[in-house]
């Protein structure tokens, strides 16, 4: 049953890619890449549990955290960037 719930993340990542790659702005490429590293997340900690190695867990909370700082890092960004245009456009 853990085998089966491993294979849906893999296939909920890859349709977050395929919208990361698709998508039409950035903050909907942001959002699915909040998504792929969240399911990354998901499936390291179902990998640590399949394999009965708790040590994977701290890596998991690791790159949630990596993946929170960026996410966050990526919208001030955007949000600083498109601040500017607008200055230069008024």
């Amino acid at each position: 049953m853990l085998t089966l719930t491993v294979v849906v993340i893999l296939a909920v990542m890859l349709a977050g890619l395929a919208r990361a790659f698709f998508a039409r702005n950035v903050y909907d490429r942001v959002l699915a890449a909040n998504l792929f590293g969240t399911k990354t997340v998901l499936l390291i900690a179902a990998i640590s549990y399949l394999f009965g190695s708790p040590d994977f867990l701290d890596i998991a909370v690791v790159y949630a955290l990596i993946n929170y700082i960026s996410v966050i890092g990526v919208l001030r960004v955007t949000e600083m960037r498109v601040i500017a245009q607008q200055e230069d456009k008024g």
